[in-house]
């Protein structure tokens, strides 16, 4: 708390695995995390246990938390920050990676900005941008689609636009699936994408168990990506 001035609204971001704090994070993340008494959270269950791995001083019945997930509607965040005014920093803290980044949290940083108040992003890793770097892939002209259709026919036509967008306008094209759908999304891509376009799959980033690799079409057909209810983020490609 600082008694002469606004508080800050915290962006903090989470391992993307099993892998220790300190081996992906600066050690003034953990500073100023610890100092941190409420937080914007995803789910209490894993709030805590990110804060009990970095050895959380305070008693847990002293932390205030607040829920934002798809089920949470805009005008329940309205108090979130009411604390900011009074000197006190606020945490949005993300399940993996950055917040706000294919991760909820942007309607209460939009707040923060339409009150005036201070937000600054900690650094971290996000999968998106890790994977587009080693991607090989455009990484000044892209677009990040989210989650494609479940229905396959819907689906196929969806993964047939972004390759001709990733073709036409040299545009890589970042998407993401549920783990246990990871080898449908695969085997749609296999099916519905010309031979030579190219797709960069991305697992397990920032762990041992980092898997990434940029092949054509027709390369992945003969290959089976250890990619099955793992953490991947899938980009398409023109072939130059």
């Amino acid at each position: 708390m600082n008694n002469t001035k606004q508080g800050t609204l915290y962006l903090i971001p989470a391992k993307l695995g099993e892998s220790s704090y300190g081996s992906v994070f600066p050690e003034l993340n953990k500073k100023i995390i610890l100092s941190i008494k409420i937080f914007v959270i995803e789910d209490i269950k894993s709030a805590r246990r990110f804060l009990k791995s970095l050895k959380y001083p305070g008693n847990f019945d002293d932390v205030t938390f607040h829920t934002l997930n798809e089920h949470t509607k805009e005008q329940d965040t309205i108090h979130y920050l009411n604390e900011i005014k009074k000197g006190y920093d606020v945490g949005i803290l993300s399940e993996a990676g950055m917040p706000c980044i294919a991760d909820p949290g942007n309607i209460v940083v939009q707040q923060a900005h339409k009150k005036n108040y201070k937000v600054t992003s900690l650094i971290g890793p996000s999968s998106l941008f890790l994977s587009l770097a080693a991607s090989g892939f455009n990484g000044q002209h892209f677009t990040f689609c989210g989650y494609l259709p479940i229905q396959e026919h819907e689906r196929t036509r969806r993964i047939k636009n972004l390759e001709k967008k990733a073709w036409f306008d040299n545009q890589t094209q970042i998407f993401i699936e549920t783990p246990y759908r990871n080898l449908k999304l695969f085997e749609s891509l296999l099916k519905s994408c010309k031979a030579e376009t190219l797709l960069c799959i991305a697992c397990d980033l920032t762990l041992d168990s980092e898997y990434i690799k940029t092949l054509s079409i027709s390369q992945w057909k003969k290959i089976n990506p250890p990619i099955h209810k793992k953490p991947v983020v899938f980009l398409l490609s023109k072939n130059h």
